[in-house]
C-alpha cells in the first residue's frame, strides 16, 4: 500500500502542511501584516503543495518525484521567507518546511 510506503514521508508533508497554516494564520493577526505578505503567500503555496503530494502519494500516484521535486522548491522558498521574521510561528514554520524540503528532495531524486 502507498500509505505505509510513503509512511515517513506524509507525516513529514503533514508537519509542515500544519506548521503553515499555522503561521498563516498568526501572520495575518501581526501588527504589520503588509509587512507579512510574501510569508503568508508562500505559507499559502507550501501548506497547499505538501496537503497534494501527501494525498497523491496515499493514492499511488505515478509522478510522486516530480510532485516532490517541486515540493522540495516551494517549501525551501517558505523556509528561507519564514526565517526572515522572529516570530515563534514563523521559525517553527521554517523549521518544518526545511525538513520537509530535505525529505522531498530524498524522492525526488
Amino acid at each position: 500500500m502507498s500509505h505505509e510506503k510513503y509512511g515517513s514521508i506524509i507525516e513529514t508533508l503533514h508537519e509542515c502542511m500544519t506548521a503553515c497554516n499555522h503561521c498563516y494564520d498568526s501572520c495575518l493577526k501581526e501588527e504589520d501584516v503588509k509587512m507579512m505578505a510574501e510569508c503568508i503567500r508562500l505559507d499559502r503555496e507550501c501548506s497547499d503543495i505538501c496537503g497534494f503530494l501527501e494525498q497523491a502519494l496515499v493514492r499511488g500516484t505515478p509522478f510522486s518525484s516530480e510532485l516532490a521535486g517541486v515540493c522540495a522548491t516551494i517549501c525551501e522558498a517558505c523556509g528561507n521567507e519564514c526565517k526572515k521574521h522572529d516570530h515563534k510561528h514563523c521559525q517553527d514554520c521554517a523549521e518544518a518546511c526545511f525538513k520537509c524540503a530535505e525529505e522531498c528532495r530524498k524522492l525526488a531524486a
